[in-house]
């Protein structure tokens, strides 16, 4: 069979049918969790049909677009309006879903040539970039703030303070950032999936990459599980279903991975004022409400609830499953020692992706004649974490639950010669 037969096999594998079908299959998923989410979260209510381009803004923010806000109030008012979050739950979909597409065509092949991966991943590009190139220039609404009672209302008609806020979407550079989120997504997908071919020059670092990159995957959707379980039978036992399904379907990775991160012992640093709040579990916000930053970690939790420290256990536990299925997958000769240090590094790079995904900011203003915090209308969310720490924690981590994982795995090694340490 000719090389050029081959080559055309492939194409016909992954053309632009299959490229079509898993862009707008991931596009779509997006869309459906993220509408399903705000209907839950009551935005179907919004004022003159806004629903589907906050939907549309939603995606958007979850592929790390830019959406821009902005408010006016009239000539005797001012208003100042920000918000910084990742709604993780349509990211994870998204991710999920355009990788499974993109790796289908891809199964039973031991290797796959860097021209034909890039050709299939170029496909899906284009056709990623006209979808959200739509939702980018879909993205865009004004809405007219409510100032509460009659009287606020009275006055504002008196003194023409109608305060507005709006949303738009910074096209060109959300179709950059949107780009590099579908490369970084193809290039995982690569990583984590065991049977998905490799360039022959890219073989060798399948035995030291593929089994860690699969394990924190792996570790990062049981946290999810493990989350999903807990608001379920929160849901279930304390009512507001329908308020714990929108963090569900919004942002429950953005719960759980902060709470993961903390059980490692990391800090974040943040404050909550106004009608802003987390929305799980309430201990975080009970921290964070105050007139001062506060520092969110274990000891600060325990001071409202004790049973934070359970989380330490959790934790140890999860990344032990993650260091020995990291050991399962790999070769019987590598000693412990490196797979401590492989876990480490993996760790290291999961903890440092969290930190700079659950950044929270959020804030909104409303002034008259320079009177602040109108009628409660202001108000301030924000949570960063402490960088440095958290990866010297996850370091610590990887390497003892790395060790651990190696000489747990020991025995079901299958390819190779079983090391010493």
């Amino acid at each position: 069979m000719s090389v050029r037969t081959l080559h055309d096999q492939a194409v016909s594998r992954h053309g632009w049918v299959q490229a079509v079908a898993a862009a707008l299959a991931g596009l779509i998923a997006m869309v459906v969790v993220a509408a399903l989410g705000l209907w839950a979260a009551g935005a179907s209510d919004l004022p003159q049909d806004a629903f589907p381009q906050v939907v549309a803004a939603t995606v958007v923010t979850a592929v790390g677009g830019t959406v821009e806000l902005s408010g006016s109030a009239g000539g005797l008012a001012g208003t100042q309006v920000g918000l910084t979050v990742t709604p993780l739950s349509v990211t994870l979909v998204g991710a999920l879903v355009v990788g499974a597409g993109f790796l289908r065509p891809l199964r039973h092949r031991a290797v796959a040539g860097a021209p034909e991966l890039v050709g299939w991943a170029v496909r899906i590009a284009v056709v990623w970039l006209l979808g959200l190139l739509g939702l980018a220039l879909a993205a865009r609404k004004t809405f007219t703030v409510d100032l509460g009672d009659d009287t606020l209302s009275e006055l504002g008609d008196l003194f023409g303070v109608r305060p507005k806020v709006g949303f738009t979407t910074d096209v060109p550079l959300t179709l950059l950032v949107g780009l590099l989120w579908l490369a970084a997504v193809l290039v995982l997908a690569l990583l984590v999936s065991r049977g998905a071919p490799l360039p022959a020059r890219l073989l060798r670092f399948q035995e030291s990459v593929r089994p860690a990159a699969h394990a924190m995957v792996v570790l990062l959707l049981a946290c999810v599980a493990l989350g999903l379980v807990i608001a379920l039978v929160v849901a279930a036992t304390r009512g507001q279903a329908r308020e714990t399904f929108a963090v569900i379907l919004l942002g429950l990775p953005n719960v759980v991975w902060l709470v993961f991160t903390i059980g490692l012992g990391a800090t974040w640093n943040g404050r909550v004022e106004g009608p802003f709040g987390l929305p799980m579990p309430p201990v975080l916000d009970e921290v964070l409400r105050g007139d001062d930053t506060a520092a969110l970690n274990l000891s600060s939790m325990a001071e409202y609830d004790g049973r934070v420290w359970w989380l330490v256990v959790v934790d140890a536990v999860l990344l032990l499953g993650a260091a020995f299925v990291t050991a399962a997958r790999s070769p019987a000769r590598m000693r412990a020692w490196q797979h401590a240090v492989h876990m480490a590094l993996a760790l290291v790079l999961t903890v440092l992706t969290l930190c700079l995904i659950g950044r929270i900011t959020a804030h909104y203003g409303l002034s008259v004649f320079g009177v602040n915090d109108l009628s409660g209308l202001s108000g301030e969310l924000f949570l960063h974490p402490d960088v440095w720490p958290a990866l010297g924690l996850a370091a610590l981590w990887g390497l003892v639950t790395g060790f651990l994982g190696a000489l747990a795995a020991r025995p079901v090694h299958r390819r190779g010669e079983t090391p010493s340490l």
